[in-house]
């Protein structure tokens, strides 16, 4: 076994292209299963919580309806007709399609296929940064909950517990043995990353009396500390707030949102975050940060 194991990590390095083309070809695959989850966790959220209240209320519970991540199958979502197989191929059958539904004609989201391509890069990007290793495989999962986080903030303006507790623990646990960071660094990368942005939520709604932020930033925050280590805190702090402050403001000039309609700041972490996955040292070393 591990002679096989051998020969194939040697297969990987000499033909490293091959590598790359397959693991993007399989980042594909995943992203358009994160399209799905994108789409139908917050629906499976609301109901639960709807069962919840009731619950609370003393009122009978509505019987649910078969729905999860699998079940039932894709569906367009302007007409309800199911989706074929063979239109269901990541990022081709967008393009053979033109980017229309078979039945209605109506526009696909251009969001589905970039969120494919996406996730397709990263995961590339996760091999050459890594290699045949298993971190590359702990870095595919972090891509992975990291794009469904931004998303899923982008549409509901929530950060699920589910999503953001479950990436706290991952990244603790991938460096019990220290794979990107020592577990000290982690754990209190963790501490650090929640009470800075939870205290800046209380200094900033004690004098303006209003909540600039969700709790699930804080988490958030949080679980990329036990990923990255309390090294990364700032620089992602620093690096998400100028992004969001860019496209707020850029937004506002262009007259595409109101002043009063919060931005969510989530997607600005995640972006922020995986720039700093990839690229700490380098953004250490430019902000002359000396960790």
């Amino acid at each position: 076994m591990i002679d096989n194991l051998s020969i194939l990590f040697d297969i990987t390095q000499t033909h490293s292209i091959f590598l790359y083309v397959s693991t993007w070809v399989f980042g594909l695959m995943i992203g358009s299963f994160l399209n799905v989850v994108i789409y139908r966790f917050p629906i499976m959220l609301k109901e639960d919580w709807h069962q919840q209240c009731l619950t609370l209320q003393g009122k009978k519970k509505k019987s649910k309806s078969f729905y999860n991540l699998l079940y039932p199958s894709s569906c367009c979502t302007h007409c309800d007709k199911p989706i074929s197989p063979f239109d269901n191929i990541p990022l081709i059958s967008f393009i053979l399609l033109k980017g229309r539904c078979r039945s209605c004609r109506k526009m696909i989201s251009i969001r589905y296929p970039f969120i494919e391509m996406l996730t397709g890069v990263l995961f590339a990007l996760a091999s050459f940064e890594f290699g045949f290793h298993l971190l590359m495989l702990y870095a595919w999962v972090f891509i992975s909950i990291l794009i469904v986080l931004t998303w899923i903030d982008i549409d509901t303006q929530l950060l699920p517990d589910h999503l953001t507790l479950l990436l706290l623990w991952l990244g603790l646990f991938v460096n019990l043995r220290g794979n990107f960071v020592d577990l000290s660094s982690a754990v209190i990368g963790a501490i650090v990353g929640y009470l800075i942005l939870w205290s800046i939520f209380w200094i900033f709604k004690i004098i303006t009396k209003k909540e600039g932020m969700g709790h699930g930033d804080f988490k958030l925050l949080g679980a990329m500390g036990a990923w990255m280590g309390w090294q990364s805190i700032l620089p992602i702090t620093l690096l998400s707030s100028l992004i969001g402050s860019a496209m707020g403001v850029g937004m506002i000039l262009l007259k595409n949102h109101q002043k009063s309609i919060p931005i969510p700041f989530g997607p600005f972490l995640c972006f922020a975050g995986l720039i700093y996955f990839f690229y700490g040292y380098k953004i250490n070393h430019l902000l002359l940060f000396d960790f």
